[in-house]
């Protein structure tokens, strides 16, 4: 399951996995989605690696904002992750 995280101003949703635990170890899964003409552009990456999955329709500029993004918003993403995403009060 994907859980929303936000929405950017060009309408890329951003949204995040469960906490996964394999081997010992938690990750989250990332993914990034942007509406296009012809479909989706999209990408996903793992936490804590910062391995991309796939990048499909984003320029290198554009992944290497998303790779800042991650690397500032980890602590949250894994938060929201082991709660099983952003509640309100």
């Amino acid at each position: 399951m994907m859980y929303p995280y936000i929405t950017l101003a060009d309408e890329t949703e951003i949204t995040h996995s469960q906490l996964i635990e394999a081997d010992g170890n938690q990750t989250v899964e990332v993914h990034f989605e942007r509406p296009t003409e012809a479909g989706f552009d999209s990408a996903r990456c793992v936490l804590p690696t910062y391995q991309w999955k796939f990048a499909e329709g984003f320029s290198p500029d554009e992944l290497a904002f998303f790779d800042e993004f991650l690397h500032n918003n980890a602590h949250l993403l894994y938060r929201y992750a082991a709660q099983g995403g952003m509640h309100c009060a």
